[in-house]
């Protein structure tokens, strides 16, 4: 299918397909401002709220280059598509603010340790009073009940106590993060999920609810299956590039790089057998079947290592998908930044950032092709839509510079 084909009957009056949805965010560093990222690229007026001094997420290096002042890449890339607001929640004129938004919102997100919010009285019992079908959702590391839930939580944590780390990393060395934020990711994703979710169970009910996410579990979900198989006591080892049952499946050397390759399938390794020129290996009953590759894992992976060696990465990948055989180049980052795949799926979208500057930001994964999602604005300076937003809670000129003038705003 070509592009052009998929988005034939595209909408352009729509930013997504939650316009008129209207969502609340105060967040801080990365797995609630990624639930409120989701919420926003899908169309929802996404309204940020942050303490006048700014948010952690605006000063964590590196910054953008080119810019005029320091923007952060993290707050460029995961804060686009919202609306500024500052608010200083700690003061009874910044939680009447708070209160009067959350009266107009169909969707709060707040990721501060549990018991914060309730202590700043902007909790969910507190926001259930001014809007009683408010969906409501907590993001934190361990949750808001449960014996660590009160406990400092962050994204290396729940790596740590879920057992990711445990496995993940090469197999003769010691327990290793991921190099992303990836329970951040997760948690903020089930956030975004569960709103979505409570979105449609109010539509049927007419109920909001408080939805409760948290980093552990969501790292704990998507471990797939792992924790039954740890509760059963069966061995899981670090297994590096490899996979227990899929053989040969590694990183194998070029000429001038590296391929992920494998035989996910039976079927696949007869291919590959005969492409590696092994036609003797490709219907030996021994090396037929997973159970029996098993046997010969360092017999397999030689032979898939010998062919990948004498070739280039291109003629590896072009081989491979002529043939259906699993595999792709390894890029670093800055490589998968011009590969043509990756770019046709506008995962790269040129945006112009707080100052005037232009930088290449990350798209959304979900392509939709009535709706169509894009990054419709960078993301924006600190309080830059104060005015704009305090100005639909009627709040007139000299209120917000006597907010402005108690430091609330």
């Amino acid at each position: 299918m070509e592009k052009a084909d998929f988005y034939r009957d595209a909408r352009g009056d729509l930013p997504g397909p939650l316009a008129g949805i209207r969502v609340l965010e105060a967040t801080t560093s990365w797995a609630g401002p990624m639930c409120g990222c989701i919420l926003a690229d899908l169309g929802a007026d996404v309204i940020k709220v942050e303490d006048p001094a700014g948010e952690v997420g605006r000063r964590v290096p590196p910054f953008l280059p080119g810019a005029s002042r320091p923007i952060s890449f993290l707050h460029a890339t995961v804060n686009r598509n919202k609306r500024s607001l500052t608010l200083d929640l700690r003061t009874s004129a910044g939680r009447e603010i708070f209160l009067k938004l959350a009266k107009r919102s169909d969707i709060i997100v707040q990721n501060f340790r549990p018991g914060t919010f309730d202590k700043w009285s902007v909790g969910y019992q507190a926001c259930r009073e001014v809007k009683p079908d408010i969906i409501y959702v907590s993001i934190s590391g361990f949750g808001q009940f449960g014996p660590a839930h009160d406990r400092v939580g962050y994204d290396p944590l729940a790596q740590a106590m879920s057992g990711f780390m445990s496995l993940n990393g090469p197999v003769e060395g010691g327990p290793t993060k991921a190099p992303t934020f990836l329970c951040d990711d997760l948690a903020g994703l089930h956030g975004a999920i569960a709103a979505l979710a409570a979105l449609q169970h109010r539509a049927r009910t007419g109920e909001g609810q408080h939805c409760d996410v948290s980093l552990l579990d969501a790292a704990i979900f998507q471990s797939n299956g792992y924790l039954t198989l740890g509760a059963l006591g069966i061995p899981m080892p670090r297994m590096g590039n490899e996979f227990t049952f899929t053989i040969p499946c590694n990183t194998f050397h070029c000429r001038d790089g590296i391929v992920m390759m494998g035989t996910l399938l039976d079927t696949h390794w007869k291919v590959l057998a005969r492409v590696c020129g092994r036609h003797d290996l490709a219907e030996n009953p021994d090396y037929a079947t997973i159970p029996g590759r098993m046997k010969h894992r360092g017999e397999c992976n030689a032979m898939a290592a010998k062919w990948c060696a004498d070739h280039t990465v291109a003629e590896v990948v072009e081989i491979c998908a002529r043939e259906a055989i699993p595999c792709a180049r390894v890029n670093t980052y800055a490589e998968a930044a011009g590969d043509p795949q990756i770019l046709e799926r506008d995962m790269l979208q040129n945006t112009i950032q707080e100052d005037g500057s232009m930088a290449p930001i990350t798209g959304p994964a979900a392509k939709f092709s009535r709706t169509p999602v894009r990054i419709r604005s960078g993301a924006a300076a600190l309080g830059a839509d104060n005015e704009e937003i305090l100005g639909e809670l009627g709040i007139g000129s000299e209120e917000r510079v006597r907010l402005r003038a108690g430091k609330v705003i």
